[in-house]
């Protein structure tokens, strides 16, 4: 595993954590659909968040969730589609980021509805 895989990973882990403790279940990692892949699926109540993480050690080249462009949203939101059909979801969704900074506590930002 490379360091940027292993940061990726661990990024994941706080993620999930993070929003487990915010009373939200995992319901996928890293589900892929074709070559797009959604990091976090949670749900809460009727609510389904596809979840985006950017992990970074540092801002030296911006913060963590600037990294999500137009194009990453839409290969996230044709993952989702397919997600959404075969699991015939009739509930409610939300795309987000959540954005971490390496440190001695992680610094973690949760950005809702942050994906269009």
């Amino acid at each position: 595993m490379t360091d940027k895989s292993a940061i990726g990973k661990k990024g994941e882990e706080l993620a999930a954590a993070y929003l487990e403790q915010k009373g939200y279940r995992v319901v996928a990692r890293n589900y892929r659909y074709k070559r797009f892949e959604i990091d976090l699926i949670v749900q809460k109540e009727n609510w389904l968040l596809f979840v985006e993480v950017k992990t970074r050690s540092s801002s030296a080249f911006g913060e963590p969730e600037t990294f999500v462009d137009a194009r990453k949203g839409r290969r996230i939101f044709e993952a989702a589609e397919e997600y959404i059909f075969s699991n015939n979801w009739r509930g409610h969704i939300r795309f987000d980021i959540i954005a971490i900074k390496q440190g001695n506590p992680p610094e973690i930002r949760h950005f809702e509805d942050a994906i269009h």
